[in-house]
């Protein structure tokens, strides 16, 4: 191998090293949260019913996807946790507002060790994200599929929740359909202004919205 290749490979390589940190991320750094609420009948539909999962079988709405500790740019994931991982009974006390345990389980390993707190903790203070965020009754309360524009839905939940800005929240579809409300929270779960490449709007028309089961 000629020595100008070699320092071109070396160079790439060096370029390649802050990025592959980013991803794995360290316990306990980062900037604020990002709170995903997910549509339950647009997963159940697109996802849930083909492998038969629990979440289902009951009559969930806006459920809890994570809590992720987010950089300005960037997350942070797969971080190495200094606690021991959730027991069975604390990812199971989640199902109700995440639909699974199953799904508690997988955030932690993914989003929630990043946090740097214990799994009660984390799971506490996902809890008391997704308490402190009104969800507008009007969406659990549609009779059969409907379309509608996801402006609209962002609509919903500014008007419900007094302070909360369009800067702060964002929607996002998936196969023509409302999957996810996320709002951005600081450290202490006051709402803040998302960063550039999280506030990414969904623009549909007639994004198609299911009704709960």
């Amino acid at each position: 191998m000629s020595r100008p290749l070699l320092r071109v490979l070396m160079l790439l390589m060096t370029l390649a090293l802050p990025a592959q940190a980013q991803q794995r991320g360290t316990a306990g750094d980062f900037d604020y949260y990002v709170m995903a609420l997910s549509w339950s009948p647009t997963w159940c539909a697109l996802e849930g019913d083909a492998s038969a999962s629990p979440q289902c079988d009951g009559t969930h709405g806006w459920v809890l996807h994570g809590l992720w500790p987010q950089y300005e740019r960037g997350w942070p994931q797969d971080c190495h946790s200094a606690y021991t991982p959730p027991s069975r009974a604390q990812t199971a006390a989640m199902a109700d507002i995440m639909g699974t345990s199953g799904l508690a389980w997988y955030q932690w390993n993914k989003h929630g060790a990043c946090a740097g707190l214990p799994p009660r903790d984390y799971f506490a203070l996902a809890r008391s994200a997704y308490d402190s965020i009104a969800k507008p009754t009007a969406f659990e309360r549609i009779q059969r599929p409907i379309e509608l524009p996801a402006s609209l839905v962002e609509d919903a939940f500014i008007q419900e929740n007094q302070g909360l800005l369009a800067d702060q929240i964002t929607i996002t579809c998936r196969a023509g359909r409302i999957q996810e409300v996320r709002i951005c929270l600081t450290r202490d779960l006051d709402p803040r202004q998302c960063g550039a490449d999280v506030i990414r709007d969904c623009t549909l028309d007639n994004a198609l919205m299911s009704p709960v089961r």
